[in-house]
């Protein structure tokens, strides 16, 4: 089922998100929901607070298929890239954004399993932006500069907003 998606000014954006307790059916199915919503909207990643559920859960698909993380938290990070960011719940905007350019971040998936994922490049920058999400924190915070998205830029960003 497609879920709203949250925009900037909505309280839950704000929130920092509450771990997940129990992986059970209902998170399962608020995952599904989440991944569907985030191919349909198109974007790479969306995390909970951004369909107005604030619990520690984040989806992202960068092309190499879904992840879904639970309770996610980032263990490590090294190097520095300055890029473009821009977010499903800040439709239209787009802003340049240092981040770390390796990230080693722990979490559990849909059965319950404790995993370990690297991400770089594309991945790494998801997994911060997602992860910023639940503690409440959005990329116009972390901004240098938030500017307008051109009309010939749209199709390209769309593929890169989380």
């Amino acid at each position: 089922m497609i879920l709203k998606i949250r925009t900037e000014g909505d309280p839950v954006l704000r929130m920092k998100a509450e771990p997940v307790k129990d992986i059970d059916d209902d998170m399962r199915k608020l995952a599904a929901d989440m991944l569907e919503t985030m191919y349909d909207a198109p974007g790479v990643g969306l995390a909970a607070p951004q369909v107005g559920e604030a619990v520690r859960l984040v989806v992202i698909d960068v092309g190499d298929g879904p992840e879904i993380l639970f309770n996610p938290e980032i263990v490590s990070c090294s190097g520095e890239v300055v890029d473009i960011e821009g977010c499903l719940s800040i439709p239209g905007m787009q802003g340049t954004v240092k981040r770390a350019a390796q990230v080693v971040v722990t979490a559990y998936d849909r059965f319950g399993r404790r995993l370990r994922l690297m991400g770089s490049d594309l991945m790494a920058k998801a997994l911060q932006h997602e992860i910023d999400h639940l503690d409440g924190v959005l990329y116009i915070d972390r901004a240098y500069d938030i500017e307008p998205v051109e009309e010939d830029q749209e199709d390209h960003d769309e593929q890169e907003e989380s």
